[in-house]
């Protein structure tokens, strides 16, 4: 519930409405909503069967290639490379003066993005392809601005976000951790309550009102930075748990195949999060 992409009650179901069930229907259920009784598709009908009107069989019911774990580690795998290609691009070719206008406002296209696909029907390959380039702008520029003054954290950060997400998945996949439908329930609202902090900081920023909540990339450190960025951590780390639990439903629904790009999308999403999040701690921690 956490992750906007992943989070809407349909994420999975929504494009199943075009004649694609969740599963097979049983023979008498299936011939029972059409008032007659069910004859394998394709069969002649059998003797007293037939009548004066016209016969009508119910349609086959219709075969799609259904999303599975490979889909989505495929797809996966393709956002995470390309936005990882133009981050090292962009902090590579980007002069160091236009590193902060480029990395706010592709940051707050990332931003918003998400929140726009979250109300979508349907998540396609184009999206999610556009979505890495401009999030891996973000990353580039993001990132040199703290390469600059602290030499090596990007590779610290890249390094701690990989084995957070690993760990995470193992504890997922080996050890059953599940995050319960009220602890959901709170992440999503700490998530939100995070949201609107950073825009009430965002915009007070403009007047010179320092909230304390963001120390920068040089400068003392606050408390409230501290514990805001631990948070960032803490509540990245169980989106990701929850973005393998709607991932795990979907495909126990037999969600189709281009759904995996949702699936991607998704992930994409909360491991940029929980990297800008680590590469704050450790700046922290370095100054």
């Amino acid at each position: 519930m956490a992750n906007p992409v992943l989070s809407r009650p349909d994420a999975w179901t929504h494009n199943m409405a075009q004649g694609q069930p969740t599963q097979q229907p049983n023979d008498q259920s299936y011939g029972a909503q059409y008032g007659q009784p069910y004859t394998q598709y394709g069969q002649q009908p059998l003797a007293g069967e037939l009548n004066d009107g016209p016969q009508y069989r119910p349609s086959a019911p219709q075969q799609v290639d259904r999303m599975t774990v490979d889909d989505v580690i495929t797809k996966t795998s393709i956002t995470m490379g390309l936005m990882m290609g133009v981050a090292f691009a962009a902090a590579r070719f980007l002069p160091f003066n236009l590193l902060l206008p480029v990395a706010l406002v592709s940051g707050l296209v990332a931003f918003i993005v998400p929140l726009i696909v979250a109300v979508r029907r349907k998540v396609g390959p184009v999206l999610a392809v556009t979505f890495a380039v401009i999030e891996g702008v973000f990353i580039g520029g993001f990132s040199m601005l703290f390469e600059t003054y602290y030499p090596g954290i990007v590779l610290q950060a890249v390094l701690g976000t990989f084995v957070a997400a690993a760990i995470t998945l193992a504890a997922f996949k080996f050890g059953g951790f599940r995050l319960s439908s009220k602890v959901r329930k709170i992440v999503m609202l700490s998530m939100i309550g995070v949201v609107v902090a950073s825009l009430i900081s965002f915009a007070l920023s403009f007047f010179g009102i320092n909230l304390g909540l963001y120390a920068g990339v040089t400068g003392a450190v606050g408390g409230l930075a501290w514990l805001f960025a631990g948070l960032g951590v803490v509540l990245a780390v169980l989106s990701l748990v929850d973005d393998f639990q709607s991932i795990e439903q979907g495909i126990a629904m037999g969600a189709p195949s281009t759904e995996s790009w949702r699936a991607a999308f998704g992930l994409t999403v909360t491991m940029v999060w929980l990297y800008t999040n680590i590469l704050r701690i450790l700046s922290y921690i370095r100054r």
